[in-house]
């Protein structure tokens, strides 16, 4: 399973941006009440949180295919892992609540709000996610010979 191992720094980075972008739709359509940017947001969602599960599905075939861990790589790591763990299960229960909401027809005002705040939460868990993985790759040098690529500070 090299080759999912091979991707993970390929499509990690899709779901970190669809759930970025989703939280932005997810504000633009409260604030501003437009239907279009509350679906909008409903869609991306919907695809952020399958982009996580492949993240997730080709970080853990990364994780068993690196050979160079260290210790301290290994506390960084697990909590890569844990957060990323937190953020696939975090946006998918909104998904399934936001999803339940609209086809129940009560996503009113308040719940609209609602979501909003735990979407904007859910940015907090993007985040550490993507810090831990970053420094994982660019101070651990972890899985450069995996994917083949070398690391780059701009």
């Amino acid at each position: 399973m090299e080759f999912l191992a091979s991707l993970h720094p390929k499509v990690v980075h899709f779901p970190i941006a669809l759930l970025m972008v989703y939280i932005l739709l997810e504000l633009i359509g409260v604030v501003s009440k437009k239907e279009f940017y509350l679906k909008a947001a409903h869609l991306i969602l919907l695809l952020g949180v399958i982009g996580s599960f492949i993240a997730v599905l080709t970080g853990n075939q990364a994780f068993t295919a690196v050979k160079n861990w260290n210790e301290s790589a290994k506390i960084v790591f697990e909590s890569h892992q844990n957060y990323a763990n937190i953020t696939v299960w975090y946006f998918t229960i909104l998904l399934a609540l936001r999803t339940y909401l609209v086809v129940k027809k009560k996503f009113t005002t308040m719940y609209k709000y609602i979501v909003l705040a735990v979407a904007l939460l859910g940015f907090y868990f993007v985040y550490q996610t993507a810090s831990y993985g970053g420094e994982l790759v660019f101070k651990h040098q972890v899985g450069i010979e995996a994917s083949g690529e070398k690391p780059t500070s701009d």
